[in-house]
């Protein structure tokens, strides 16, 4: 709406003799309650016009009406112009604009960015919350690709540590030699099997130390199996050669469960960081924040930063013997990715209970006076709960990835099928089906929402074939593609002179695609295109209700513009779900 914005900064300087500023004009679609489809908000102009909103937005008005063959008619809601646009000028749009190949396209805009996501541990599968981190990090990589951006996605996994040994000795103590293939388990799953029960055998030992007078504390230290857990992790740090064997052999197995649990989510990614490999990075970057003033050593040999000045705390950086801590290996592991692949901004996604760590860590990066930290981001998300309550991985209470998805695989069958619309597939496509609405309304549920905020997961409202899901979203599509195979349907221009008015706002809400785009990657939030696919959808059953059946229209221009805007509508549809990791079946 440029051209509106610069007549009405023409118009007030004739009407007012006052030169403003471009960021007076204020925009706004028209509220639906009122006429007309673009709105000036008038209240900032009133300063130079010297009159009351009104009467300023009534001479406005008139102006605009006056100097532009677009704007038809125009109505003031107290401090509000509300503006009718011509019929042309949308259809216009439409067929310039909206119906080139290039619509919703972007080029390259020269700048690279890393999305890092997932972030497993390798003691126990993927869960609810793996889920959402992994639909989240493949979304927004996958928006800043379509606007312009070169992505890098990767995966940073935690394959060491006490936990990862809890595992190795559980199964060694009560695995009797049991692999996934004679436990018909994925790889996973056996291992998370044994931190559960180290866990449960773990708190017995606790219980019976507590008996013989130790404190809750002391039990947590003496129980004989922590200390192996222990003894376990530093042959492991000193390469002792069969706790490393057994180390590979169940990693191995879990990476072959996390690869079918991300290929059945429908995630990628272009390359792995090991921690394994990782957790000794850091050092050389503290010798440098010491030999800088960047950080200090206290008097037992253990380095500090003090952020007091900057509202957080001191910061343990290296340990008084020298080992590492978190932030010692994420610092470190930041400068390997910059020098892997020298990109513009990297893009952590992770959960808000680590949000003090990102802020300590992006801001130790700035004061070591790396250039590149000011391109970091933290992605956090809330967690996600269930009707049941809180997940608990020790306890084996989490909600399985695998589980999950296979649940909503079978509820949509339950649900598809009680309609009675699939009698005509054959089983290989209701398999496929089943498998698109499933994960479908499981990803759109959680993606939906913004990323901030904590949500709560119902996989039977997921769902629904109507209101804001998935599902509904997928129905739409499905609808508009067999209206368009009976209309055997060609893309071409039209020399139709007026159209409805659910007409216009379809042309106007479409329209926005390419912007609607930029804002969600802008924001790292597929939340703003799902809710904006949901208002396609929305609009286009209202038009395919209010309309006479666009098949048995007479006139042709009528019926190839409808076609137009049917197929546009499942095109833009279709290329946002994908963007959000969901496939839109051709029928349903």
């Amino acid at each position: 709406m440029n051209f509106i914005i610069s007549k009405a900064l023409q118009g007030i300087k004739e009407l007012y003799n006052e030169e403003v500023a471009e960021g007076v004009i204020n925009i706004q679609d028209t509220r639906k309650e009122f006429e007309g489809q673009v709105t000036i908000v008038v209240f900032p102009i009133v300063r130079f016009s010297k009159k009351s909103p009104e009467q300023t937005a009534i001479d406005l008005g008139n102006y605009l009406v006056d100097q532009l063959e677009e704007v038809t008619a125009f109505n003031v809601v107290k401090g509000f112009l509300n503006l009718s646009i011509a019929d042309s000028y949308w259809l216009n749009l439409f067929n310039t604009q909206l119906l080139h190949p290039d619509f919703g396209t972007f080029k390259p805009n020269g700048k690279k960015v890393m999305v890092e996501y997932s972030s497993p541990n390798t003691n126990k599968p993927l869960h609810l919350g793996h889920v959402r981190n992994n639909l989240l990090g493949y979304s927004v990589a996958e928006l800043l690709k379509a606007v312009g951006y070169e992505v890098f996605k990767v995966n940073l996994v935690n394959d060491r540590g006490i936990h990862i040994c809890k595992s190795m000795l559980a199964w060694q103590k009560w695995g009797n030699g049991e692999t996934p293939d004679t436990a018909f388990l994925k790889g996973d799953h056996l291992v998370g099997k044994y931190y559960v029960i180290f866990d449960k055998e773990y708190k017995k030992e606790i219980e019976l130390l507590k008996a013989q007078g130790q404190t809750e504390d002391e039990s947590k230290k003496n129980a004989p199996l922590i200390q192996e857990a222990q003894k376990m992790l530093l042959d492991w740090e000193s390469g002792n050669a069969e706790v490393l064997a057994l180390w590979s052999r169940m990693n191995g197995w879990v990476y072959d469960g996390f690869e079918v649990t991300y290929k059945n989510l429908g995630v990628d990614f272009d390359k792995y960081y090991y921690e394994s490999n990782t957790y000794l990075l850091g050092k050389g970057t503290v010798e440098e924040g010491l030999a800088k003033g960047v950080f200090f050593k206290k008097p037992d040999g253990s380095v500090w930063i003090d952020l007091t000045a900057d509202g957080l705390d001191q910061k343990l950086v290296l340990r008084a013997d020298g080992t590492s801590v978190y932030i010692t290996q994420d610092l470190g592991t930041a400068e390997m990715k910059y020098d892997d692949f020298k990109m513009d901004e990297s893009i952590y996604v992770v959960g808000n209970e680590q949000d003090y760590h990102f802020k300590v860590l992006f801001l130790i990066l700035e004061k070591l006076g790396k250039t590149w930290a000011k391109g970091l981001h933290h992605l956090s998300y809330g967690m996600v709960d269930l009707p049941s309550g809180k997940m608990k991985s020790r306890e084996g209470t989490v909600v399985d990835a695998d589980d999950l998805i296979a649940e909503m695989i079978e509820t949509a069958r339950q649900k598809t099928e009680v309609l009675g619309k699939v009698n005509d597939f054959d089983e290989e496509e209701k398999a496929n089906l089943y498998y698109h609405i499933g994960l479908g309304a499981l990803k759109y549920f959680l993606l939906k929402v913004e990323p901030k905020k904590r949500l709560l997961f119902d996989p039977s409202e997921s769902i629904d074939f109507q209101g804001n899901t998935g599902p509904f979203i997928q129905y739409t599509h499905a609808r508009i593609k067999s209206l368009l195979k009976k209309a055997n349907y060609h893309t071409d221009q039209t020399a139709v002179a007026v159209i409805t008015p659910t007409e216009v706002d379809m042309i106007m809400l479409l329209s926005k695609y390419p912007q609607e785009l930029e804002a969600a990657a802008e924001a790292y939030s597929p939340a703003t295109l799902a809710n904006y696919l949901y208002e396609v959808a929305k609009i286009f059953n209202k038009f395919y209700h209010e309309v006479p059946p666009i098949i048995k229209e007479e006139d042709s221009q009528v019926q190839q513009n409808r076609l137009n805007l049917c197929a546009l509508a499942g095109n833009v549809i279709k290329s946002g779900m994908r963007l959000l990791g969901i496939g839109v079946p051709e029928r349903m």
